[in-house]
């Protein structure tokens, strides 16, 4: 585990260093992130300025489920993308054997070499709409760690889910356009599930799991989540790992490297 932990904190240290030769990216990132907070503040906004409200969701309870999927936008931009999507790229260029090569877990290493501080201010902007939002609410220390943990089970799900797909560029290369259909359907998490009708609450629940990423985070947040939610989270988590461990080992089977 010390090996593992020393490396994420050499690749990491390298990949921040090289991205803040271009600082002023960040300051691009900033204003790319406050443009689409705004956005998805203003979509909210329209639907409560008559006075309606989703069932069973007041104003600042929705803002909490918008703060969360900020966040999960954030983990998304610095963890997920910079890495995930580059496996695409070694499979193309034969630079995957490589990789292979290494005396390292080779999930291991393409789920973690390199990450963006671009996806910090979402991070960022995230908090700061559940610290606002839980104030108003009256929420305590505890309500926010206690939510840590369907928050983790959610991470974990999405990463799954991306890494499963990044493991089929073994037979189909061109994949972007369905990890781009996968980023779109997470959109429907910036709004409680209830806002959507029963259909759509089905499919976004067992098909895509995307009420488990911020619904069930937020719900528990506010204290009245049913516990089964929380297990069937932290199973879904489990069990998408283990299904993307298996299928990264199996779609090696099938990968012909660029030597042979």
């Amino acid at each position: 585990m010390n090996r593992y932990l020393d490396v994420i904190k050499l690749l990491w240290s390298a990949a921040i260093a090289a991205e803040l030769e271009y600082r002023a990216n960040f300051v691009l990132a900033t204003l790319t992130s406050l443009g689409n907070l705004a956005g998805s503040l203003f979509g909210l906004f329209l639907f409560y300025r008559t006075g309606y409200t989703f069932e069973g969701w007041q104003w600042q309870e929705a803002l909490i489920v918008l703060g969360v999927f900020t966040l999960l936008q954030g983990f998304s931009s610095t963890f997920l993308s910079p890495n995930l999507n580059r496996i695409v790229t070694y499979v193309q260029q034969g630079t995957l054997d490589f990789v292979l090569l290494k005396p390292i877990n080779s999930q291991f290493w393409l789920s973690t070499h390199t990450l963006s501080p671009w996806g910090v201010p979402d991070i960022l902007f995230g908090s700061i709409i559940i610290g606002y939002a839980g104030s108003l609410l009256g929420l305590t220390l505890g309500d926010y760690l206690l939510s840590t943990i369907p928050l983790i089970f959610g991470f974990i799900s999405l990463y799954s889910l991306w890494f499963i797909l990044g493991a089929t560029s073994i037979w189909f290369v061109k994949i972007y356009n369905v990890t781009e259909v996968l980023r779109g359907l997470l959109e429907a998490g910036r709004y409680p599930m209830v806002a959507y009708p029963i259909a759509y609450r089905f499919f976004f629940t067992f098909v895509v799991p995307v009420a488990f990423l911020t619904t069930v985070p937020a719900e528990t947040m506010l204290g009245r989540v049913q516990l089964g939610w929380v297990i069937g989270a932290g199973l879904l988590a489990l069990c998408l790992f283990a299904i993307a461990t298996v299928f990264w080992r199996f779609a090696l089977r099938f990968y012909t490297s660029a030597s042979s």
